[in-house]
C-alpha cells in the first residue's frame, strides 16, 4: 500500500473519473430528455467504466505505481488464509441485507408490503402480458425465482459493469488515500464515490422526488456501502470481492419492488433501495465489524 499520497496521480484520476462520467451522460442533458433519452441505459452503463478508465490511464501513463500494477490495483484473487470467506460475504450477505431492508422500511411505516399477493409486481406483470401475451408462471413463483437469482447469478451478471467502478474506487482510489488513515480513507472515498453520481442523480435517478437533495442522499448511501466494499478490498488485498459485492448490491436492489403493495407510494429519500431506511442494516453490520475489532484492519493488504 502507498505510504504517501501521490497528488499528481490522485488529481489526475479524479479529473478523469468525473470528466468522463459527465461526458458519457452528456446527451441526457443536451437532449433535454433526461432519463427518458432512448440511449439512457447504455450511456449510464458506459459512465460506470469512467473510474476504471481513469485508473488505467493514470497508472499506465501519468503516474505509474512502484512495483506491479496488478498488485497496486488489487487484481490478485486475494491474500491471507481466509480470503475466500470474504467472497462469501460479498456474494451472499449483501443481497441478504437488501432482502431485509424493505421489512425495516415496513416496520417504520414507510413502506407497505404485500407478501401474499405481491400486488404491485402483479400489476407490472399485467402490463407486460398486455404487450407480449400471458406469462405461464405464477407471480409468487416469479418472485421466488428473482430472489433466488439475487443470491446466485445476479452478482456475477452485474460484475462487469461494477468492475468498471470498483477498479477505480476501491482498486486505485482507496489505497491512495490510506496514508490519511483507514477511516479517513474509507469515508473520503465514499464521499467521492457518491458525488461522482451527480450527473444522473440531478436528473432524478434513484431519488425522482429529490434530484438535488438526492446528491447528498446518494453520498450518504455510498459512504456506508463504501465502508463495507473498502473493508473487503483491504482485508483481502483484492478488488474482486468488492466487485462481487457491488454486483450483488445492484443485482438485489429490485427486491423491494417485488414486495410492494399495489397503489401505494413511498418517499425515495426515506425508503426504497437507496433511501435512508436501506442504510440501517449495513450500518448495523459496520457496527458489528467494529465491535468485533475487524474494522479498522490491523494489517490492510
Amino acid at each position: 500500500m502507498p505510504t504517501t499520497i501521490d497528488r499528481k496521480g490522485l488529481i489526475s484520476f479524479l479529473g478523469l473519473a468525473f470528466g468522463l462520467a459527465w461526458l458519457a451522460v452528456s446527451p441526457l442533458w443536451f437532449s433535454g430528455q433526461g432519463l427518458a433519452f432512448p440511449m439512457a441505459v447504455p450511456l449510464m452503463t458506459a459512465m460506470m467504466f469512467a473510474p476504471t478508465v481513469a485508473a488505467l490511464i493514470v497508472t499506465r501513463f501519468i503516474s505509474p505505481p512502484q512495483g506491479d500494477t496488478r498488485d497496486a490495483l488489487g487484481l490478485r484473487l486475494g491474500k491471507g488464509r481466509h480470503w475466500g470467506w470474504y467472497w462469501v460475504f460479498a456474494w451472499l450477505l449483501i443481497p441478504l441485507m437488501n432482502l431485509v431492508s424493505p421489512f425495516v422500511g415496513a416496520l417504520l411505516g414507510l413502506l407497505q408490503l404485500d407478501l401474499v399477493n405481491f400486488s404491485a409486481y402483479r400489476a407490472l406483470l399485467a402490463q407486460a402480458e398486455a404487450i407480449s401475451g400471458p406469462i405461464p408462471i405464477a407471480a409468487s413463483t416469479l418472485v421466488l425465482i428473482q430472489i433466488a437469482a439475487a443470491f446466485t447469478i445476479a452478482p456475477i451478471l452485474n460484475a462487469i459493469p461494477t468492475l468498471g467502478e470498483e477498479l477505480g474506487w476501491r482498486g486505485y482510489l482507496l489505497p491512495q488515500l490510506l496514508p490519511l488513515g483507514q477511516w479517513p480513507a474509507l469515508l473520503i472515498s465514499g464521499v467521492i464515490w457518491g458525488l461522482w453520481h451527480a450527473p444522473v442523480i440531478l436528473l432524478g435517478y434513484n431519488y425522482p422526488d429529490h434530484p438535488v437533495l438526492g446528491v447528498l442522499l446518494m453520498t450518504g448511501f455510498c459512504i456506508i456501502w463504501g465502508i463495507l466494499f473498502g473493508w473487503l478490498r483491504l482485508a483481502t488485498g483484492s478488488v474482486w470481492p468488492a466487485m462481487i459485492a457491488h454486483g450483488a448490491l445492484n443485482g438485489s436492489a429490485g427486491i423491494t419492488f417485488l414486495l410492494l403493495q399495489a397503489g401505494t407510494s413511498y418517499d425515495s429519500a426515506l425508503a426504497g433501495p437507496t433511501g435512508m431506511t436501506s442504510w440501517i442494516v449495513p450500518l448495523l453490520i459496520i457496527g458489528l465489524l467494529v465491535g468485533l475489532r475487524r474494522l479498522p484492519l490491523g494489517d490492510p493488504r
